[in-house]
């Protein structure tokens, strides 16, 4: 990379001041200490300059916002944050422990977004194959995403390695559509009004299940079992 191509690349990176002015606000007892740990221990991996400065992306943010959530409102040790962040690097959306099922993307999700040229930095893919997964329905058309995102594109750019491209998928849409509608009606039987919080706790703690309903159904089915 030339000079001029890297300080083009490391320009839209963060500093640890600006990743502590960005995080402080929710998270009061970080640190650079802490930032450091958390690298030190492998769960965060910044880009550094060539004087060795630590830089962050968008993704490091996110990503260190999910580690220190994890933390303070779910009381997760590290090795067993680590294995979360495990799963999200491999593509999938894992469930984090807890009295009630929710995956680790719908934790944060209100407040994690990516604009398309980040989720296709933070993935891999081009704009191309970001653009077929929308005309497919897998993601939404937008200018930000939820950051669950990135954990589904990158699922497709590895399905896609394997010849199931996105057009392939266009029933994988209907079929959440139908379980959408399955789940808002078991909602309002419980008496819990839709768009309020505690209908959308409802809907993820039912989709969790049924989430888990559904891998079940298809291990046994590609395995033979």
């Amino acid at each position: 990379m030339t000079g001029a191509a890297a300080r083009q690349h490391t320009s839209g990176l963060l500093s640890i001041g600006q990743v502590l002015a960005r995080l402080q606000d929710d998270f009061t007892d970080l640190s650079p200490s802490k930032l450091r740990f958390l690298e030190e221990q492998g769960l965060v991996t910044p880009e550094r300059t060539k004087s060795g400065y630590r830089k962050f992306s968008q993704a490091h943010i996110e990503r260190l916002r999910l580690i220190l959530t994890l933390q303070r409102d779910h009381y997760l040790p590290l090795k067993v944050i680590a294995e979360v962040l495990e799963e999200l690097d491999q593509g999938r959306d894992p469930i984090i422990p807890g009295a009630a099922p929710r995956s680790a993307s719908s934790i944060l999700a209100p407040k994690r977004v990516l604009s398309s040229e980040e989720l296709c930095r933070s993935t891999g893919a081009n704009v191309r194959f970001l653009g077929e997964a929308i005309a497919a329905g897998l993601l939404p058309a937008a200018e930000v995403f939820p950051h669950d995102a990135v954990a589904q594109l990158t699922a497709l750019m590895r399905l896609a390695e394997r010849g199931i491209t996105p057009r392939h998928l266009r029933s994988l849409r209907l079929a959440a559509e139908r379980e959408a509608e399955l789940i808002a009606r078991a909602v309002s039987t419980r008496g819990v009004k839709q768009g309020t919080p505690a209908g959308a706790e409802d809907a993820l703690e039912f989709a969790g299940y049924l989430d888990t309903v559904r891998s079940g159904v298809l291990r046994r089915r590609v395995s033979g079992a």
